[in-house]
């Protein structure tokens, strides 16, 4: 099908604050595609759209990563039906975890999902995330976990996801993959990214069959250490200079 105005969403078909948060979202997808943290057609990122609580904005169900454009992310509300023409369709499980996530967390404005190599070994793993390496240490005590339950396609796991989560930020789904939300796109991303860079060294270290150095439970059991990278300056900072790298090579995602 062809694409046409009235199927498309513009900067003059919405709002400026929707717009502004789709090239955001847009950005993101490219900045994923970039890193390789995609799967064909499969995983989603999404946020909320601004003074809209009910309704979030998901990708097109179809197209890889690098094909996201503001103007082709699908706003769908709260029962994952699409708010406003468009041509495209919504992955069901996308909905189902995101949208509980949504709904259930207030301050989860962005939601990310993985399947990382690295992120599904180590949620394959009785262990989980161990405190072994830097970046574990980092997300100490902050990294939730949630039992797998088959491909989420049911309504009914929602509630159980959410309360998995608690208050934390980032989340294990054993056997399956890495999450985490935020209250910008930037916050939810700093969040992932350091998970799934610590599920990276601790599968490079593990992969070595060396004794794995212990580090000291005095160095990642100080609550005051607690998410102190995770500011939301240092979080923007870091997802701005993401996006500098994807306008310099691939701005047509904010079209």
């Amino acid at each position: 099908m062809p694409h046409t105005a009235s199927v498309a969403t513009s900067a003059a078909t919405c709002s400026a604050t929707e717009w502004a948060a789709r090239i955001e979202l847009a950005a993101c997808y490219r900045v994923f595609a970039r890193m390789g943290w995609t799967e064909l057609i499969f995983n989603h990122i999404t946020l909320r759209v601004p003074d809209e609580p009910a309704h979030f904005l998901i990708n097109p169900f179809g197209l890889h990563y690098s094909e996201v454009r503001a103007s082709n992310l699908v706003k769908i509300d709260t029962a994952g039906n699409a708010v406003g023409p468009t041509r495209h369709r919504v992955n069901p499980a996308g909905f189902v975890i995101h949208s509980a996530i949504h709904q259930g967390i207030g301050e989860a404005h962005c939601v990310m999902h993985t399947h990382t190599t690295a992120g599904m070994a180590v949620a394959c793993t009785r262990a989980g995330l161990t405190m072994s390496n830097f970046y574990a240490v980092n997300l100490a005590n902050q990294v939730a976990y949630h039992d797998f339950e088959g491909v989420t396609t049911s309504l009914e796991e929602g509630p159980r996801l959410v309360r998995s989560f608690g208050t934390h930020k980032a989340m294990i789904l054993r056997s399956h993959g890495l999450i985490s939300h935020g209250r910008t796109v930037a916050e939810a991303f700093v969040w992932l990214w350091t998970l799934n860079r610590a599920c990276e060294i601790q599968v490079a270290t593990a992969s070595m069959g060396s004794e794995i150095l212990p580090i000291p439970d005095s160095a990642w059991q100080d609550p005051a250490r607690a998410g102190l990278q995770f500011s939301a300056q240092n979080a923007q900072a870091v997802f701005d200079a993401m996006r500098r790298q994807v306008d310099a090579s691939d701005p047509g995602y904010a079209t």
